[in-house]
């Protein structure tokens, strides 16, 4: 059993970095190297002391390797270190929660928001370049050319990062059961790892995201998103980059014009709208797009972030007010990669969930999964019609949104 003296001999001061909205940012390293991040609300009630991860850790896992599929061009990561990560397990045994004497979690103190590399990654720890004590891949891609030629049997280290993001300690919960406040931290920390993921050697692009609710997939009911920062420019992201050289550079922008003077708008305010798509695949599916072009977080202002955790709030709060009980989804943030592109591609979240009732989920069959070729359960007017309304009985700290 951990007694007092240990926890004080074993508390240090960090080095706190300032950033917006009153948030501060200490540096922490976990017992096997990885990077560790605490992320202070404002006003916090913790410490400036935090405790050290005296865990005995082995070492990290051998990082991944991507194969080209031939046919397709896509690079696909094969991270065999995954299949042993933690699954749905008890509050007490909660991976994400700050450590006990009887709970070894990846947490060493309390925290208000935390960020650290993840354990089983599926791209890194290698990068394609030196960087502090981080490994080195000889056959790292060196530019986004260097991955578009095809070959049969073509492999390549996986490099890149992949870091996990805790809202909150508490056990249970998501993005939307957590205060402006604590939203607001989580969204300062988001532009603070985008712009350093993207410093980073050989990263293409950073994807933040939170998977929510155990019919995605989610594995641990602790309420945390994920960065993932890819060596190479995503299969999706390319598709938005040739359909900008088809039409115009300014697409994003007129998207955008065009769903604020249609129907299928269900939350605005000054910097940000958030609207049901003209061709929505999903039974429920919300695009959130800034007014102005950023082309990721790391551009957005303070206006913009102070105006978004609110706004985020009431959106996720109204789909979760859709049925009685909340609602899985997947929020996906779309940025512009990091090197190319960086004046057409805005950053926009798009929330998609498969839920096509209160009790039914769309899968994924022949059609959409083996073709790629949608067909919608649900009119996007409609649907909109619907999210609208429940935007609109939802709250946040007590003031209607």
């Amino acid at each position: 059993m951990q007694n007092v003296y240990d926890v004080i001999v074993n508390m240090r001061q960090l080095p706190v970095t300032e950033l917006g909205a009153g948030v501060v940012r200490r540096d922490d390293t976990l017992a096997d190297g990885r990077d560790l991040f605490y992320y202070d609300d404002p006003g916090t009630q913790l410490g400036p002391d935090r405790a050290i991860d005296t865990r005995d850790l082995g070492p990290r896992p051998a990082t991944a390797t991507m194969r080209q599929d031939v046919l397709t061009g896509d690079w696909i990561s094969v991270a065999a270190a995954r299949q042993n990560r933690a699954f749905l397990p008890p509050a007490e045994l909660d991976p994400l929660s700050p450590q006990t004497p009887t709970n070894p979690s990846e947490l060493p103190s309390r925290y208000d928001v935390a960020v650290f590399e993840n354990k089983s990654p599926s791209f890194g720890p290698a990068l394609a370049a030196a960087h502090g004590d981080t490994p080195v891949a000889d056959d790292a891609p060196r530019s986004l050319d260097d991955l578009d030629a095809l070959a049969l049997g073509n492999t390549r280290t996986s490099v890149g990062r992949c870091e996990v993001v805790c809202f909150s300690p508490e056990h249970t919960g998501s993005f939307g059961t957590q205060t402006a406040t604590r939203a607001r931290t989580v969204i300062e920390a988001w532009a603070d790892r985008t712009a350093a993921l993207s410093a980073l050697p050989g990263i293409q692009q950073v994807f933040p995201f939170e998977n929510r609710g155990e019919a995605i997939g989610v594995t641990l009911p602790h309420p945390h998103g994920q960065i993932y920062s890819y060596p190479y420019v995503t299969p999706r992201t390319q598709r938005l980059l040739s359909n900008i050289e088809r039409t115009a550079p300014d697409l994003m922008q007129r998207v955008l014009d065009f769903e604020r003077g249609g129907s299928r708008v269900v939350l605005s305010g000054e910097h940000w709208t958030a609207y049901v798509p003209f061709a929505a695949r999903w039974p429920i599916e919300v695009h959130l797009m800034p007014h102005r072009h950023v082309a990721d977080f790391a551009e957005t202002t303070d206006a913009e972030r102070d105006e978004l955790a609110p706004l985020y709030l009431r959106l996720l709060r109204g789909i979760d007010a859709l049925y009685d009980t909340p609602t899985p989804y997947i929020a996906a943030w779309h940025q512009a990669p990091v090197h190319v592109a960086r004046d057409t591609v805005r950053m926009h979240l798009e929330i998609t969930s498969p839920r096509r009732a209160a009790d039914k989920l769309k899968f994924l069959a022949g059609s959409e999964a083996a073709m790629g070729a949608w067909i919608g359960d649900v009119p996007p007017e409609a649907a909109a019609e619907r999210i609208r309304a429940a935007v609109a009985s939802a709250y946040v700290e007590g003031v209607q949104a």
